[in-house]
């Protein structure tokens, strides 16, 4: 079972549509993938049909109390995609999780009995670098880390991208960088392209081809449950997320 983890300590990033999405792309490839939504407002679990009563339990029982994994995974309204739900419990893990010896491990021990059940498995992460981050970091085979085109999150970019060396350093082997994809694109702003071009020129092959421009039927998805491709499998984000789906799979299979 490959891991990727969806990380971004920023919101408003298309960090969740891009998780659900690429979860459901490589679904649709035939392969089994799990999606954990490790994000306290639990909107890749909603974006998936789920409901606020289908939530509980979730990822926050098994990762801080302990709960079988098996007990608290749902099956999504995609095929081939199941989803461990998140949920405001969430809120109180790194207070929680502060006091657990081995916190930083938590998620990767509570992942072990199902390595066997899926062959790839989507973490979306929460908007910060609090203990449930680290915690997928350490579990994740790789990330991926999706910024949108604009000075700010060029800047936090580079600042996320320097703590997660630092959290390497401390918790020994972790994720590798799989990509950058730059997401929210607006090319009527003339912001958008300068620094999508500052980002491909500093970061280089890192960066994924796929970029996912700002896009009304990606916004509309969610709340009818449905990923993009569900939604509308012709627009323009589902054909991004479909090549991004690609290069995914061909970095992973390098």
């Amino acid at each position: 079972m490959k891991i990727v983890a969806v990380v971004n300590n920023k919101g408003g990033v298309g960090k969740t549509t891009s998780a659900v999405n690429l979860a459901a792309g490589i679904a649709a490839g035939k392969k089994k993938v799990l999606l954990v939504d490790l994000d306290a407002q639990g909107s890749a679990s909603l974006s998936l049909g789920l409901t606020r009563g289908d939530l509980s339990p979730g990822s926050a029982e098994v990762i801080l109390e302990g709960h079988p994994i098996r007990e608290a995974i749902r099956p999504s309204s995609v095929k081939g995609l199941d989803i461990l739900p998140g949920s405001m419990a969430l809120a109180s893990a790194d207070l929680v999780l502060s006091a657990v010896a081995g916190r930083e491990v938590v998620l990767k021990d509570a992942l072990t009995p199902i390595r066997g059940d899926y062959d790839f498995t989507v973490l979306d992460c929460p908007p910060s670098l609090g203990l449930l981050t680290v915690n997928a970091l350490t579990a994740a085979d790789f990330f991926i880390v999706p910024v949108t085109p604009d000075y700010l999150s060029l800047e936090g970019l580079v600042n996320l991208l320097d703590a997660v060396e630092r959290i390497k350093k401390g918790i020994g082997k972790a994720a590798g960088l799989l990509g950058i994809l730059l997401t929210l694109a607006d090319y009527r702003l003339n912001v958008t392209e300068e620094i999508g071009q500052m980002i491909r020129g500093y970061y280089g092959r890192l960066v994924f081809k796929a970029e996912i421009r700002g896009n009304v039927r990606l916004k509309e998805a969610p709340s009818f449950g449905k990923t993009i491709f569900d939604y509308d499998n012709g627009s323009a984000g589902a054909e991004a997320y479909r090549q991004l789906t690609k290069e995914v799979l061909k970095r992973i299979n390098k």
